[in-house]
């Protein structure tokens, strides 16, 4: 079937061609009467507007790339993607997803080209930071660059983030509130060629622990094992050879705190009976095992940073550039107060 073009739709509304390529590219221009018409025509005759032909125009390519330092099928990113998504997609915006960048062949790659290429109208980077040689090369696309939940705000035109630090501040003074007293953080190990947010969690555990001891009788110890698909079991053995079981268990994220709840009851040790945990994140299934966690929500996350990057297309001024968002205690099962009677081994 013979596609119809942008004169037969003219013809059927009974309209210039310039009036129908203002219809689709600058309705705020055409009445709605006259746009109605158009999209009437255009409808019956199953024409679209070339978006390459819009693109020419008006000098954008209707495309934003998003940089993940993991893959998309992570909590974290998929929320994420779906957040910037949710705000792109109707303002015609397609996300070119870029994952694995704590890789440095693909990091390499990508601000090499990048600014070569000059393919798309604003850059998201989730989660890292980013080099100032790599910022310099961003630069030179022209474009703005955005962050979210980004370890620094000084390289980026927006940003929007959680207080990692603090937040783990607080899950740690919980636990020592409830009167705990052995108390571990488990964590995967900080990559070296890249500063990624999450890192700032242990941060705000060790923080925590030490502004208590001047006022509380705690043992306290970080337990770090490698990245990598194995790093709930990892972490299950880390806590499994401490001399003495903890009584509380600070986890830097949810997917290391879910699987050591299972993993744990099967070598005889329940929450909260035996111990208490805590996660970080509230992702999925965190409430289907009643853990008590510490909630982000990075959809609205994503959502809030496609915002700026709209206005800063539009040449808009931010009035709050960097947003900042405490992330929430949320109390569920998996914590209790320990017996102040019972005494500190160590």
């Amino acid at each position: 079937m013979q596609k119809q073009g942008i004169r037969e739709v003219a013809q059927l509304a009974g309209v210039s061609i310039s009036t129908v390529s203002r219809a689709f590219t600058r309705p705020e221009l055409v009445s709605e009467r006259t746009r109605e018409k158009v999209m009437s025509a255009a409808a019956k005759l199953d024409f679209n507007i070339s978006r390459s032909a819009t693109a020419l125009k008006s000098g954008q390519t209707f495309r934003v790339a998003l940089l993940m330092n993991q893959e998309i099928t992570s909590w974290f990113n998929v929320e994420v993607f779906a957040g910037v998504n949710s705000v792109l997609h109707k303002e015609g915006y397609d996300i070119s997803l870029f994952q694995h960048i704590d890789d440095a062949r693909t990091r390499t790659q990508f601000f090499h080209d990048m600014p070569v290429l000059r393919n798309v109208d604003a850059v998201f980077v989730a989660s890292f930071a980013i080099e100032p040689e790599e910022v310099e090369q961003l630069r030179r696309t022209r474009v703005p660059i955005i962050g979210i939940n980004t370890p620094n705000v000084d390289t980026f035109d927006a940003t929007i983030s959680i207080d990692d630090e603090q937040g783990m501040y607080r899950a740690a003074q919980h636990m020592i509130n409830l009167g705990h007293r052995r108390i571990v953080y488990t964590c995967s190990a900080a990559e070296e060629s890249l500063e990624s947010s999450i890192d700032a969690r242990g941060r705000g555990f060790i923080r925590a622990c030490e502004a208590a001891q001047k006022t509380h009788d705690i043992d306290w110890k970080v337990l770090s094992v490698p990245r990598g698909h194995d790093f709930a079991d990892a972490a299950l053995a880390a806590v499994l050879s401490e001399e003495t079981f903890p009584d509380a268990i600070c986890c830097q994220m949810d997917m290391m705190a879910i699987p050591l709840v299972l993993k744990l009851q099967r070598h005889g040790y329940r929450t909260p009976r035996d111990y208490s945990i805590i996660g970080f994140d509230d992702s999925s299934y965190a409430d289907t095992i009643d853990l008590t966690t510490m909630r982000q929500d990075p959809f609205a996350m994503g959502a809030a940073a496609a915002r700026k990057c709209l206005q800063l297309l539009a040449g808009e001024e931010l009035l709050e550039p960097h947003s900042t968002i405490e992330p929430k205690l949320i109390l569920r099962g998996t914590d209790a107060r320990l017996d102040p009677e019972a005494p500190l081994e160590r």
